[in-house]
């Protein structure tokens, strides 16, 4: 479980974050939208252990002090961050080995991933002869790999194309359909947000607070473009898509 409670956060004069309270579920999926410059991954990093709030709790799995909550929490940033000297195997396994795992062993334990996600065959490839989608893959394998309950995705396919991104969203789905973890998602996309998530909190302009939640109407399962035709998906995403508007209009 993850929790915040009243949490506020400050970059000097500059207030970022102001009384939020979020409670996510274990195995829990949340999608996180607000506008552009909110905060939203200021609070990725307040849930990671990387920042410590100005004021306020955060709790991992009860946990508040930062090196616990980094210790449970793994975050994959909007870049994929693949090393270009190392192949898409070494890629992959490099959480393995931050572990301790020796080479050869990290290669054994990142095997089965790729055969999972659709890369089997491309393990010797230089990341820089990858697609987009195939390097986000090889980078969310990594972040699985962290072995860590929860993960904090901040825009993991922001970088892609329109066509790509809506495979990799239901690629996606999947494995968090069979390798359930405890998700905070951010996205700009209220679809994305509200297909990928079991709920969806709306942030408002900084100092961003939530405003509003929307829940999400299909199970993950549902291939993506039927969940997004349904009726009850086209009336959350207007509830969200509202709550959005107004949301942008700073307090």
């Amino acid at each position: 479980m993850v929790e915040l409670r009243a949490v506020g956060h400050s970059f000097g004069e500059l207030r970022a974050l102001d009384r939020v309270d979020l409670e996510i579920g274990a195995g829990e999926v949340l999608g996180l939208v607000g506008p552009s410059g909110c905060g939203k991954s200021t609070l990725l990093e307040l849930v990671a252990g990387l920042l410590e709030p100005s004021d306020g709790r955060v709790a991992v799995d009860g946990e508040t002090p930062a090196g616990e909550r980094l210790a449970r929490t793994v975050l994959m940033p909007q870049r994929d961050l693949l090393l270009p000297w190392l192949s898409a195997i070494d890629n992959g396994a490099l959480a393995l080995r931050n572990r301790g795992a020796a080479r050869e062993d990290a290669r054994r334990g990142a095997h089965p991933l790729f055969q999972r996600f659709g890369l089997a065959g491309f393990e010797a490839t230089a990341p820089g002869r990858l697609s987009g989608g195939m390097r986000q893959r090889v980078a969310f394998l990594r972040t699985l790999q962290a072995g860590k309950p929860v993960l904090a995705l901040d825009e993991p396919f922001a970088s892609l194309d329109a066509i790509t991104r809506a495979e990799m969203q239901e690629w996606l789905a999947e494995a968090l359909a069979e390798q359930q973890r405890t998700v905070v998602l951010v996205t700009h996309d209220v679809d994305e947000a509200l297909y990928l998530s079991d709920r969806v909190a709306i942030l408002s302009a900084r100092p961003a607070r939530v405003v509003a939640e929307v829940r999400a109407p299909s199970p993950r399962s549902v291939p993506r473009i039927e969940a997004v035709s349904d009726a009850g998906f086209t009336m959350a995403r207007e509830q969200a898509l509202t709550a959005l508007q107004a949301a942008s209009v700073a307090p």
